[in-house]
């Protein structure tokens, strides 16, 4: 059985790449569910979350009860730190923002020193060579740290990888994808704000919800290497992918948030009906 999701963060209102997303996991699951992932409990608002619900139903969207919230599985992401810091696989790294800009600004003078990642400059290790003295100084003086994956570590021991890709990626990648385990670098997989980065706590409720079908744009089609590492990691199941277009603005820029013009409530004020979203979005 086919088992899809939508994962919307309620930190604003809905717009038409949130309907497209929602429309397609649901067309293409026999199970569709609805995940909140509000983990950023600094920008995540409840009245956002209904509005959500709202949009969705309005939409003529149905979901099984009840909705999973990463807000309540914080118990679950610890764990799998956990089990990640047992295996030797994570380490503090206490360089603040600001130092890691300087490192990367001094990069981009010598750019053959310099990796990138999807995300950007890759973290060029700092803390990861800090002797064990070093690190039980800085967490006697309780300095501030976040939870980093070494990744060359990782990707020894999950040696080679692979997922599958059931539509197409930004460059038409389709089929059996070899996992590239260092694309990422040292990524954070958690901070004291944040108790659990997004790869993370996405591998660990996909997991447990039994999701066997990731839908989702294609700008997260990268995503898809680390996330694949880290189930390896943590012993979870894989499913497969369906990276889709992204709907655009007529300047050709992804939707946001940001402009409310195009929520489905401004469209839904407006005039419009699910109908014409449907028929705008799906043909």
């Amino acid at each position: 059985m086919i088992v899809t999701r939508f994962a919307p963060s309620p930190t604003g209102f809905l717009h038409l790449g949130h309907a497209f997303a929602a429309l397609t996991a649901a067309r293409a699951g026999e199970r569709f569910l609805l995940r909140i992932e509000d983990i950023d409990q600094t920008r995540c608002r409840p009245e956002f979350e209904a509005a959500i619900m709202e949009d969705l139903a309005w939409l003529g969207l149905d979901w099984e009860k009840p909705v999973l919230r990463q807000s309540e599985r914080f118990d679950a992401y610890r764990a799998a730190l956990q089990r990640l810091e047992a295996d030797g696989l994570l380490y503090p790294c206490f360089c603040t923002r600001a130092e890691i800009a300087a490192e990367v600004a001094r990069a981009i003078e010598a750019p053959h020193n310099m990796s990138l990642g999807p995300e950007g400059p890759i973290y060029p290790g700092t803390c990861r060579h800090l002797t064990d003295a070093q690190r039980r100084e800085r967490l006697e003086k309780r300095a501030a740290y976040a939870l980093r994956l070494d990744a060359q570590k990782a990707a020894d021991k999950v040696g080679a990888l692979s997922f599958t890709e059931k539509a197409a990626g930004p460059q038409g990648e389709h089929g059996v994808i070899a996992v590239a385990p260092l694309l990422f670098g040292d990524i954070v997989l958690a901070r004291k704000e944040t108790p659990a980065s997004y790869h993370l706590s996405v591998v660990v409720d996909d997991a447990f919800q039994g999701v066997t079908l990731v839908t989702r744009g294609n700008d997260l089609f990268a995503a898809a290497h680390i996330q694949r590492v880290l189930q390896a990691l943590l012993g979870l199941p894989a499913p497969q992918y369906a990276h889709h277009k992204l709907i655009l603005d007529p300047s050709g820029k992804k939707f946001s948030k940001r402009d409310t013009a195009v929520t489905l409530r401004s469209l839904r004020a407006d005039g419009l009906t699910p109908y014409h979203i449907r028929l705008r979005l799906l043909g």
